[in-house]
């Protein structure tokens, strides 16, 4: 049985019939699926900010699968959108993956496959989530904690960046300690992996 990756796991679909079977059948891959009867509820109930996974059908009542996609989407959501529909054709599928589709599926689904699709949607998910939450901490830092980050990372000494600066030493160290709080961050390996995202902010 594979194991539930961290994140949670949405199914929004219509058809009450198609919730049970697929819940239960993701059940015996390790999954515990959160449904939704219809894509407005699933927008209210749910926080879109936070990883995990959701698995639209496209044809609903109310709101349909490709504009609960385009909601998360201009919600800037991580959540990774899994298409499992009765109706697609390939016009849809690739609209849906030009928007940003994880996968799609056209229902009867090999429970294999979608549950091998949700574990990497969930995995992608959740590095989107972070990668989000990472460019947030570095947008909280001053232009003095930015400037001291990249000379930082560039390999300068506090004595280095205290003369390039025209500071003293001890304000540095200040500055060095606090942006180091503010990005959650022990040391230089972990500063530097948050590089090319100051290079981002600086854009």
């Amino acid at each position: 049985m594979q194991q539930q990756l961290n994140g949670p796991v949405y199914l929004v679909d219509d058809d009450d019939a198609i919730i049970d079977s697929i819940g239960f059948l993701m059940e015996g891959y390790g999954y515990k699926l959160s449904s939704f009867n219809s894509g407005d509820r699933f927008l209210a109930e749910v926080d879109l900010s936070q990883a995990g996974c959701v698995i639209l059908d496209a044809r609903m009542p109310g709101l349909t699968g490709p504009q609960v996609q385009q909601l998360l989407s201009d919600a800037k959501s991580p959540l990774a959108v899994i298409f499992l529909t009765g109706h697609g054709d390939v016009p849809m599928a690739v609209d849906a993956f030009k928007n940003g589709a994880f996968d799609f599926f056209q229902k009867p689904v090999q429970g294999s496959l979608l549950s091998q699709s949700i574990a990497k949607g969930l995995a992608y998910s959740t590095e989107q989530h972070q990668k989000r939450t990472n460019q947030d901490l570095i947008d909280t830092l001053s232009e003095r904690e930015a400037q001291i980050f990249q000379l930082v990372i560039a390999g300068n000494t506090n004595k280095q960046m205290a003369n390039e600066l025209c500071v003293a030493i001890r304000t540095i160290e200040v500055h060095r300690s606090k942006l180091m709080t503010k990005l959650g961050v022990n040391n230089l390996a972990e500063l530097v992996k948050l590089a090319p995202l100051l290079t981002h902010k600086s854009e």
